[in-house]
């Protein structure tokens, strides 16, 4: 089940918004709806689904509806039309106590601006939203305490805002959300007002911590960059509509439409395509136990000169050559483990092709992409790496 389920999804602002859904129902288009009703169409009949533990960015302009779209989903904004569900509560028909309770304990939000509070110190500023839910005291400050150290902050618990850098303010809003323990976290534009290397570090933060926390969270930004370093899928948003909804790679290699491919096209591709994008699945692999004539068999059978050796659970011990196997069977060995070379190259599946680039120059054999616990997911042959960055130059 989903954790997020947005249903047609549509916001008018304005005093008639009926006679705006009326044309938008039609087929009219936003800038039209403005000039013959004075409605103005904020988002347009939106519906995705949003997975546990995803991280789904919201991209676009600015007047795409984007940020529109994110205060919906708690009802900052009062939708005109359309559902939202958390798992299986309707937030959209909500009664106002419920709604209160739902932000108190469901969801947090991290904003652009860090409103920190002045004359409370970092740890005070911190425990604010454990102070809103009544918490006592003890574990209050226990909770926010750990939130902060959760986001570096670990010291500067008696310092107040004033005392920090604009990148340690906004840590501190995020150790903020975080103390609620919030099962779904809402991020709007929330490092757009840094400084660019600050503005980095912090999506690296953010990274570190959704290994750890596995939280539902929604991003939204107006920069591709960080949409594509954050995002396990981006939704880019046009004049209230989703135009498409993908994984980063689809967004760059399958834009939905001219619009898309324009807005991605001056993405340097070799940055940000991953081994996963271009590795492809071993024609065939060895285990220990298969002797050297069937690990030339093999090798002779799909036009190959070597071959990754995997145990039972598919992780990586190495690989062996047909010039290897074939002294082995001459020397009547039965089985592979003489002769299984581990130094293959292997990488993870978020490697990029500029570092893939730099592997494979030296590889004399296929590049192995291994995850963390060494399972063989795919391999990578020098040409399609060469392929992918050669579909950047065109």
């Amino acid at each position: 089940m989903a954790k997020i389920t947005v249903e047609n999804l549509t916001k008018i602002f304005g005093n008639h918004p009926e006679k705006a859904l009326t044309l938008m129902d039609q087929g009219v288009s936003k800038d039209e709806i403005l000039m013959k009703t004075g409605q103005a169409v904020g988002i347009k009949d939106v519906s995705f689904e949003i997975e546990e533990g995803e991280t789904f960015v919201v991209m676009g302009l600015s007047g795409s509806g984007k940020s529109t779209l994110i205060r919906c989903l708690n009802r900052l904004i009062e939708p005109t039309r359309g559902k939202i569900f958390v798992g299986d509560n309707e937030v959209t028909s909500m009664n106002d106590n419920e709604l209160r309770l739902f932000r108190r304990n469901k969801q947090a939000m991290v904003f652009q601006q860090f409103a920190l509070f002045p004359h409370r110190n970092i740890l005070e500023n911190t425990a604010y939203g454990l102070e809103i839910q009544n918490a006592d005291s003890a574990e209050k400050n226990e909770r926010a305490q750990k939130a902060l150290e959760l986001v570096g902050l670990k010291g500067w618990e008696t310092r107040y805002p004033e005392e920090l850098s604009g990148g340690m303010q906004q840590r501190v809003g995020l150790a903020r959300a975080l103390a609620v323990d919030p099962e779904i976290l809402l991020m709007d534009e929330a490092f757009s007002a840094l400084d660019p290397l600050i503005r980095r570090e912090m999506q690296d933060e953010l990274l570190d911590l959704q290994q750890k926390m596995n939280k539902t969270i929604v991003f939204i930004t107006h920069d591709l960059d960080e949409a594509l370093k954050i995002g396990d899928r981006v939704a880019l948003m046009k004049d209230g509509e989703v135009v498409q909804i993908d994984p980063p790679e689809l967004i760059l290699t399958n834009p939905a439409d001219e619009y898309v491919a324009k807005f991605v096209e001056d993405v340097d591709l070799a940055k940000v395509l991953t081994a996963e994008g271009v590795m492809i699945h071993p024609k065939e692999v060895a285990f220990p136990k298969d002797g050297p004539r069937i690990a030339l068999r093999k090798m002779k059978d799909k036009g190959i000169s070597s071959l990754f050796v995997v145990n039972r659970n598919r992780q990586l011990q190495g690989y062996v050559t047909a010039e290897d196997a074939a002294k082995a069977a001459e020397r009547g060995e039965k089985e592979l483990t003489g002769i299984i070379q581990t130094d293959s190259p292997r990488v993870s599946p978020d490697t990029t092709l500029n570092e893939l680039f730099e592997v494979s120059a030296s590889a004399s054999i296929p590049i192995a992409v291994i995850d963390e616990e060494k399972k063989l997911l795919g391999i990578i042959i020098r040409g399609a790496i060469l392929s992918a960055l050669s579909k950047e130059a065109v």
